[in-house]
């Protein structure tokens, strides 16, 4: 098998699971017309997402890496109306997409965007006392997943579902010589959330139209 079966196989269960939604169709040409890369989580990982936001009943998500703000849209709609998104976001040309996205579906006011470097906006979160979240989704630059998790776990509580995407990159995660940061990152973000003793852990691997990837999930003991 190959990429061909598998995108044709997420067509089909995209129309048949989801629901047709014009907003998030409009996400994903706006940022295609902004010139974003097309690393938006698929449509059926971004329901699997929103499920699993809604499952743990989640008041409070933490993105980290908004892009044009696709799967920020599919976690904002899992909220109840007195919820709250916080998602990071380096690029400001980014933010500005996503934020076009997030009021044109009705959730601008529920989704704060923070602009500028992951790591200081983190520190500006807790500075702030604005955790505990429930849920938090780590989908930004790899190299630094080893220190988005360990503000992840400062910013979490017992029951925090911490979620890592593109975690097998097709399959190079195996290669211990490979001196690629996003692989380097990767690896050590997956020993660590192996060895911490505050979290329980697994990952999946996923075929879809975005190739051979996966997740990473953990709960804060």
């Amino acid at each position: 098998m190959d990429q061909g079966i598998w995108i044709t196989v997420d067509r089909y269960l995209t129309d048949h699971l989801i629901s047709p939604d014009h907003s998030m169709d409009e996400a994903l040409e706006a940022n295609a017309c902004a010139g974003l890369p097309a690393i938006d989580v698929a449509p059926t990982q971004g329901k699997l997402l929103h499920l699993m936001a809604r499952m743990q009943g989640s008041r409070r998500i933490l993105e980290i890496g908004t892009l044009g703000g696709y799967s920020t849209i599919w976690l904002a709609s899992a909220l109840p109306a007195d919820g709250r998104l916080v998602t990071l976001e380096l690029d400001p040309k980014h933010a500005q997409v996503a934020m076009s996205n997030i009021s044109r579906a009705g959730l601008a006011a529920v989704v704060d965007i923070r602009v500028g470097p992951a790591l200081d906006s983190l520190a500006k979160l807790a500075e702030e006392n604005s955790g505990p979240f429930d849920l938090i989704f780590l989908d930004a630059d790899k190299p630094n997943n080893p220190n988005y998790l360990d503000w992840a776990i400062k910013l979490s509580r017992p029951g925090t579902v911490i979620i890592g995407d593109n975690v097998i990159r097709d399959g190079a995660i195996v290669d211990p010589a490979s001196e690629d940061p996003r692989i380097i990152g990767t690896r050590t973000f997956l020993e660590k959330l192996g060895s911490d003793p505050r979290l329980d852990a697994t990952a999946i691997q996923t075929v879809s139209s975005k190739g051979y990837d996966g997740f990473a999930l953990a709960i804060v003991k």
